[in-house]
């Protein structure tokens, strides 16, 4: 869930009364005005969380009393802050980025990372000598075409079985984390093994951030973009050419303006 300026309804409602008993006087009335985007901002500079205004899963976590949601696997201020100077952007250009091309949250409730298993990919991914034995016998994890998707937990059961296959290949045949990078980027982005990818992936959603900075940095093109802020050529190289569409490019612009000026919060 994310609830965000504008929204209105029985969800803000409770949002606004959670913000109250942690200590932020605003009203509650069920419309995400400027004051509760204030509220959201305090409480997410004090936890260290991501200072967007947006109430997104980590910050709705952070939040419920009753939430089993580590806090030390949630995407912080400082993961992003590093990041931007690692990449030398500016902290605004690298949030617009996270909000528009990553995914809610890098985790699912159970803890382990979001995935998206590529059976077309598992296909490739496998030894020339196993494939159309495994393809004829396991066509809903190895084939030549996309598909089989079941989306959310019921993915792990897919991967799960991929790896009984051949671990290697099924790791390297989902898509991981906040960013969804593939798995065979392993090697290129300099992790020791397809394994030590995927443990990293385990471990926080910084360390998931740490995998899209590294793909970044491989991509002298890509990263140029980011640089200079040409949204249009950042969201065509990492989307490709379908990528005004969807307004990549439009939606990335808005967000790093909205950045700015909630980095003039105080």
């Amino acid at each position: 869930m994310i609830l965000k300026h504008g929204d209105v309804g029985s969800e803000v409602a409770s949002l606004q009364a959670r913000l109250v008993s942690a200590g932020y006087g605003i009203e509650v009335d069920g419309w995400f005005g400027d004051e509760t985007e204030k509220a959201v901002i305090r409480f997410q500079r004090k936890h260290g969380l991501m200072v967007d205004g947006i109430a997104g899963p980590a910050t709705l976590a952070r939040l419920d009393p009753a939430s089993t949601v580590s806090a030390e696997k949630l995407l912080g201020e400082e993961d992003l802050k590093y990041a931007a100077r690692r990449l030398g952007v500016q902290l605004a250009a690298l949030k617009a980025v996270t909000e528009v091309e990553s995914k809610e949250a890098g985790f699912l409730p159970s803890g382990r990372p979001v995935i998206l298993f590529e059976r077309h990919v598992m296909y490739r991914r496998l030894p020339k000598r196993d494939r159309e034995q495994l393809a004829s016998a396991h066509p809903e994890l190895v084939n030549q075409k996309p598909g089989g998707y079941i989306g959310g937990e019921s993915e792990w059961r897919r991967l799960t079985r991929a790896c009984a296959l051949d671990r290697t290949a099924g790791i390297e045949s989902a898509s991981w984390g906040l960013f969804q990078i593939m798995g065979f980027h392993w090697q290129h982005l300099g992790y020791a093994s397809a394994a030590v990818f995927s443990e990293a992936m385990h471990r926080s959603e910084g360390e998931q951030l740490e995998a899209f900075v590294r793909f970044i940095k491989k991509d002298p093109a890509l990263h140029q973009a980011l640089k200079a802020r040409d949204w249009p050529e950042f969201a065509e190289r990492y989307n490709g050419p379908a990528y005004a569409r969807n307004q990549y490019d439009t939606r990335m612009a808005a967000a790093y303006e909205r950045f700015r000026e909630v980095g003039r919060i105080s």
